[in-house]
């Protein structure tokens, strides 16, 4: 029986620990050869090691995202080995700490730009010709409630999320024409780091397991499905739509 990714190829960035963990194990399940990224070697292998005692098949490339000049390079060595990409999951993501917006350094707020929006700009880049060679090419990228509730001292996290919002709904404008769909996906609050460094004491026990929206996920970047533009939020199950200014 044929598995639902058979024969695809995946990007999946922050994929070490968390959400993008069990997405990449996810879609390698199904089939997918995962191109697993992330800073952190030693999750990398980790998740390699489940993804191949599993059956599946999964590169690794250990790389910080604010290297721009590598993502670059990602795309053109894809290019040489499959001359296409089916599925983009953009994952990765910094939270810079909780602070008043006149607090925050000039450091702090580079690097949560660099992370969350300017390093996903530069994979759009890179991959969106090899997303068009692809008879369905998928991109997702995790969001936030903080794009839209604007809570005190997340200012550069929420900053952050609302712009890779737009950039998002920007490259699906550029799409329409083409066999590519764009969604965001907002997972809500969950049991990973960056939760835990946001909100330090909480009761992890209260929260989802990163592995709870994987299934959600590969709904959202299957070949079959067609929703394009559209938020879905994990917490309660909904899509929704943005308003189109015409």
């Amino acid at each position: 029986m044929q598995k639902r990714f058979e024969g695809r190829v995946a990007v999946v960035t922050g994929a070490s620990r968390g959400i993008g963990y069990h997405a990449a194990k996810a879609l390698a399940g199904e089939g997918a050869h995962v191109i697993a990224i992330a800073r952190t070697v030693g999750g990398l292998e980790e998740l390699d090691d489940e993804i191949r005692s599993a059956g599946g098949q999964a590169t690794l490339v250990p790389v910080d995202l604010t290297d721009f000049e590598a993502i670059d390079r990602l795309g053109a060595a894809i290019y040489e080995r499959w001359k296409k990409l089916d599925v983009l999951v953009a994952n990765a993501g910094i939270l810079g700490g909780l602070s008043p917006l006149g607090h925050v350094t000039p450091k702090t707020w580079d690097k949560v730009m660099a992370v969350n929006v300017t390093a996903n700009w530069r994979l759009l880049r890179s991959l969106d010709p090899l997303l068009r060679q692809s008879d369905a090419g998928r991109v997702i990228v995790l969001t936030s409630d903080a794009a839209h509730t604007c809570k005190a001292y997340w200012g550069p996290y929420a900053v952050s999320k609302a712009a890779v919002e737009t950039l998002l709904r920007t490259y699906v404008a550029e799409t329409r024409q083409t066999p590519i769909t764009g969604m965001l996906l907002n997972p809500g609050p969950m049991r990973t780091a960056l939760r835990a460094e946001a909100m330090p004491g909480e009761n992890v026990g209260t929260l989802a397991h990163p592995s709870e929206v994987a299934p959600d996920l590969l709904d959202l970047v299957a070949p079959e499905n067609k929703d394009t533009g559209l938020l879905y939020d994990f917490p309660s199950k909904e899509l929704r739509s943005f308003f189109q200014v015409t």
